[in-house]
């Protein structure tokens, strides 16, 4: 627990018996969320938004939520108004894993816990955050790259595969492409031919296709995206150029989000890998934990699977983002 709080607690109930002030007072005394998130960039971030305003409401904690708009400044600033707000947690989906250890001193000085949800920063000074909770990024591009090695098998010659990254510099980009090569070189035959940010939005990852295509045409087999949104947004600009997605070129993607289930549906999506975006439940547990002076482990990976196209209508009445 927090040193000014634990004060702030003690006061409280001091008044209490001094007759200046009820004990209900006290027993009301809201936990305070301070939650900057990264923005509302795609159909994942949405929902995972929506799970933490969500489970804050229904777990009584007051949760002062601020969007970032994807600039790490915004980000920063939001910060320093927790820390000014004198908020008991801070909690954050870092849009990008560098830039933060001098926020991160700030914080800790002022005695606030902070909780990295989503993605990593890489600091070297571990004791600036309690806990890292979200996806193994790395597993996620593993599992994409051993259904490529799969789907290789029915491949004949070179298999040219085209790269959309998410957001430079970001945890997912970062690692879904080192746990995809990763796997990858396993196969000579599969080589990475373009590989370009769509910044995990599906405009950009139409338009980025558009330029793939351009520059390399039907030498195209398979697209790698990041995450489901530059997929759906690829999969527009592969039929405005008269090929068709999940046939002419095989199409691997991120997130399984309920867009991503609809177009497998469609035949237009060949796999997508689950990054599962419901986080709000397991975050506000651990908050709770935190403010009774629990100790939370150092890392809190979520579960998720992958699902390929032939499961997607079985699956799909049972998505609930």
């Amino acid at each position: 627990m927090k040193t000014n709080r634990r004060t702030m607690m003690a006061t409280m109930l001091a008044a209490s018996f001094a007759g200046a002030m009820p004990l209900s007072a006290f027993a009301e005394k809201k936990i305070v969320l301070g939650f900057s998130q990264i923005g509302a960039e795609s159909e994942w971030r949405t929902a995972n938004t929506n799970s933490i305003k969500d489970s804050a409401a229904k777990e009584g904690i007051d949760l002062k939520f601020s969007d970032a708009q994807q600039k790490q400044e915004n980000q920063i600033k939001a910060l320093r108004s927790f820390i000014a707000q004198k908020v008991d947690v801070i909690a954050f989906a870092p849009v990008v894993e560098s830039g933060w250890d001098t926020v991160l001193k700030e914080i800790k000085a002022a005695n606030i816990p902070v909780i990295l949800t989503d993605r990593a920063v890489d600091s070297k000074d571990t004791s600036l955050y309690v806990t890292f909770m979200g996806s193994d990024f790395t597993e996620e591009g593993r599992k994409a790259g051993r259904w490529m090695l799969e789907k290789a098998k029915t491949m004949k010659g070179d298999i040219n595969v085209v790269e959309l990254q998410g957001t430079v510099g970001s945890a997912p980009a970062i690692d879904r492409k080192k746990g995809f090569e990763e796997i990858i070189k396993a196969e000579p035959r599969i080589k990475i031919i373009r590989s370009q940010t769509g910044d995990f939005t599906r405009a950009k990852g139409k338009e980025v296709m558009e330029a793939f295509l351009k520059a390399e045409g039907k030498k195209i087999n398979v697209l790698y995206a990041h995450n489901d949104d530059m997929a759906i947004g690829a999969i527009q600009a592969i039929e405005e150029a008269g090929l068709k997605p999940g046939k002419d070129i095989t199409i691997i993607s991120v997130d399984g989000v309920k867009g991503a289930f609809e177009a497998m549906m469609a035949g237009k999506l060949n796999v997508t890998v689950e990054c599962n975006p419901l986080l709000g439940p397991q975050l506000m547990s651990a908050v709770k934990d935190l403010m009774a002076g629990k100790t939370l482990p150092r890392r809190i990976v979520t579960n998720e699977g992958i699902f390929p196209m032939d499961v997607a209508a079985k699956e799909f009445p049972s998505r609930k983002y």
